[in-house]
């Protein structure tokens, strides 16, 4: 039968998972890093029950039951899981390594594969912002009845675009755009994705066009947010960028060319912005050198950089909302770090403080996709999502380079300390 993984692993997800233990755990001794400006809880206890916080505090005040197992955390600093608002699991860009006439089988493998590495490298988190023959739907569900460990995954589905257009599924006028996003949310998509200007690996068009009509645009993101789903923009073009803006659109993805009239209409509107600036910056050319990528890409990529990277300067400045999010793996060598750390580091040498850098890969994501009552920030009642750093990423935000600890929902997913 065609795509039969995909009923396989649906008769697995359809199956009641088993209750998540009751275990309780108290991580102890360590310092809890504070997003909201307060001092951080030194010499701290955080009593985990199940896959929630149940207290945090320091250790004189919170009493360790006897039952719990303890896991020290002296010298360490505790922060929320890492989000990434931008990625695709089965990225698959023009180079010597591309894949042709890939089969879902082989996708949803490769996801999850990705997906389990993005954990490991402290990604509790994620969104995906495009995908094929509905992969990102059954590795979510997957992961979701436990069938397999793997980030809590938000998804866009298939991306939406005008025949010609930066995407999967291409339609034509506002009934087929209506149609498309209703098959998405159907699908179970809770993002609806358009791409509303060119890319940087398009072989055709420019980035800079804008190849929406008005109708088209408005229809889309009325029927998505009829539909209780926020909608967000591949843009490389003020133009799209600005019709988006007026047709209320939520979220931008990369902004190549965001001028400051786009911004301050983006602050005003409180639309958001994921940048993906890693992905045109000099870390990015190892991952490309290991793809193989043709001459045409690597000079693309060159003459949009220096553009990108003053629109994320001029968006910091503008105090834009923004949502860390990498188009690279989460997990993806960059610069002597992963792709996610990387692209924290370089919110701050582009304007952000290390607190606000820190803040766009945890609380920020959380609050963009409506769940920061239970995700992004480390207190009671909050999933427990918890990384650890060996130094304080307030002081320098490069303190994620040391990772080595990675817990989700109160399951222990790396702990480099053991043997």
């Amino acid at each position: 039968m065609k795509y039969r993984y995909i009923a396989f692993a649906a008769l697995y997800g359809a199956l009641a998972a088993m209750p998540a233990s009751a275990e309780t755990i108290a991580l102890v001794g360590g310092s809890v890093v504070d997003l909201d400006g307060k001092a951080p809880i030194r010499d701290a206890v955080v009593l985990i029950e199940g896959e929630r916080i149940k207290q945090i505090g320091p250790r004189a005040s919170i009493p360790v039951p006897p039952d719990a197992r303890v896991i020290p955390m002296d010298g360490k600093w505790l922060i929320p899981g890492l989000m990434n608002m931008h990625v695709h699991l089965a990225l698959n860009l023009p180079g010597a390594s591309r894949i042709y006439n890939e089969t879902p089988d082989s996708m949803v493998l490769r996801s999850l594969d990705n997906a389990q590495k993005s954990l490991r490298s402290g990604v509790t988190t994620m969104r995906l912002t495009g995908s094929d023959a509905g992969v990102d739907f059954t590795l979510k569900r997957a992961i979701d009845s436990g069938l397999f460990d793997g980030p809590r995954i938000h998804t866009a589905g298939s991306s939406i675009v005008a025949t010609g257009g930066h995407g999967k599924t291409e339609v034509n006028g506002p009934a087929e755009f209506s149609r498309a996003v209703r098959e998405q949310v159907r699908a179970g998509a809770t993002w609806i994705k358009l791409g509303i200007s060119g890319g940087i690996s398009d072989t055709h068009g420019d980035i800079g066009a804008s190849p929406f009509t008005d109708a088209e645009l408005t229809t889309a993101i009325e029927v998505a947010h009829r539909n209780g789903v926020k909608v967000t923009g591949h843009t490389g073009s003020p133009i799209a960028s600005e019709a988006a803006i007026d047709a209320g659109i939520d979220c931008f993805e990369h902004g190549y060319f965001l001028t400051p009239p786009v911004l301050r209409k983006m602050k005003q509107k409180g639309v958001w912005y994921v940048p993906t600036i890693v992905v045109s910056q000099s870390g990015a050319k190892e991952f490309y050198r290991k793809i193989g990528s043709p001459p045409w890409y690597l000079d693309r990529v060159d003459s949009v950089g220096k553009a990108h990277i003053q629109s994320l300067r001029d968006a910091i400045a503008a105090g834009v909302s923004i949502a860390l999010g990498t188009d690279q793996y989460p997990w993806e060598p960059n610069e002597g770090t992963t792709a996610t750390v990387r692209e924290a580091e370089i919110y701050v040498e582009a304007g952000m403080t290390p607190a606000q850098a820190l803040r766009a890969a945890t609380i920020e994501p959380a609050r963009m996709l409506g769940v920061d009552g239970e995700t992004g920030a480390l207190r009671p009642g909050y999933y427990a999502d918890i990384v650890a750093v060996d130094a304080d990423p307030l002081a320098s935000i490069s303190a994620l380079r040391t990772i080595g600890f990675v817990m989700k929902g109160g399951k222990v997913i790396r702990d480099d300390r053991k043997p």
